[in-house]
């Protein structure tokens, strides 16, 4: 669809605004106010991933979920107050983990460097890292981002891509972050790492309904004897005690399983089932499946996690350097 041309001023305005402000990260951004600042989060992630390995995964997803509402600015490590109920308790939060790592590693970088790093590049490094740790592809993270001080729950249940989402939706929601469809395949990858609590794929187990009005039937779209596997672990769409492998055998290693996983029909969410459904997706997915492309697979992966870590990112004298990552200064 065609742009009207009254709002081409607006739109190359807030394209230029988001140019100038990828502009202003840089690689070793901190070299002369805080030279070790990437050295300090890569050796507290080894102590956190040696003595939790399980944590990648969701410290991966705290950056996803950070970068999809108001972009890269740290809202979604904000509290909740009086006043306002921030991001991390929306519903599609509920489930994230890691903050206390956050915290963990920002304070070291508050003692070796009061004010200067912010909580924003901490969590693209940790994100960065914990990948690299989990076995995963490296990548150089421009830095620069600055904190956001508003944080809205709101927001974030509006604007995150459901996990229950087609392609048409998600491919709409990516899109919105300048991200295109090979990102979204390609970031889907990220479900490597991780494990799910059942309400949100336990529907597809119980609450199909048939042709003929049956209902309870299982999702078609997922593999029957996988199926059977889960119903075991989930009893009910509410049990909220159980988690389950998002890449079954290889949850804690960042590798091409899962693409092998989804190709089968045997992929957690129906996001990662509808990856099938899409002539450009269904190819990614079964491309990477045969495990001749994994190198492909991880300069892919390196290039869609620089480009989503540039959405939306604050810089200049734009937001603040938080000195709690939980709260605004």
């Amino acid at each position: 669809m065609a742009i009207r041309s009254s709002l081409l001023p607006l739109a190359l305005l807030v394209l230029a605004a988001s140019s100038a402000a990828v502009a202003e990260l840089e690689i070793g951004f901190y070299t002369n106010t805080c030279p070790d600042a990437e050295k300090i989060v890569r050796e507290e992630m080894a102590k956190i991933i040696a003595a939790a390995p399980s944590l990648a995964g969701p410290l991966l997803r705290l950056h996803f979920h950070d970068c999809f509402v108001r972009g890269c600015d740290a809202s979604v490590l904000l509290e909740s107050t009086d006043g306002n109920v921030a991001e991390k308790d929306a519903k599609p939060n509920k489930s994230l983990r890691g903050f206390g790592s956050v915290e963990r590693v920002k304070a070291k970088l508050e003692a070796a460097c009061p004010g200067i790093v912010s909580c924003a590049d901490v969590l693209t490094l940790m994100s960065r890292d914990a990948v690299v740790l989990a076995k995963g592809p490296f990548w150089p993270v421009a830095l620069g981002r600055r904190d956001g001080r508003v944080s809205s729950a709101i927001e974030a249940s509006n604007e995150l891509p459901p996990a229950s989402g087609d392609v048409p939706l998600l491919a709409k929601i990516f899109a919105s972050k300048g991200l295109d469809l090979k990102d979204l395949v390609v970031l889907s990858g990220a479900h490597t790492l991780g494990t799910a609590h059942c309400p949100s794929f336990a529907d597809r187990l119980y609450n199909n309904t048939g042709g003929n009005g049956t209902y309870g039937l299982v999702d078609p779209s997922l593999d029957s004897n996988y199926a059977d596997k889960l119903r075991l672990k989930c009893k009910s769409v509410d049990d909220r005690t159980m988690l389950s492998e998002m890449d079954p055998g290889s949850f804690k290693t960042f590798d091409t399983s899962y693409y092998r996983h989804v190709a089968k029909r045997r992929g957690l969410f129906r996001s990662d089932a509808a990856l099938l459904f899409d002539d450009t997706t269904r190819d990614y997915v079964q491309r990477i499946a045969t495990g001749k492309f994994d190198d492909e697979f991880f300069k892919d992966f390196s290039a869609s996690m620089i480009k989503m870590g540039d959405v939306g990112v604050l810089t200049g004298a734009e937001g603040e350097i938080r000195k709690k990552c939980y709260a605004p200064n």
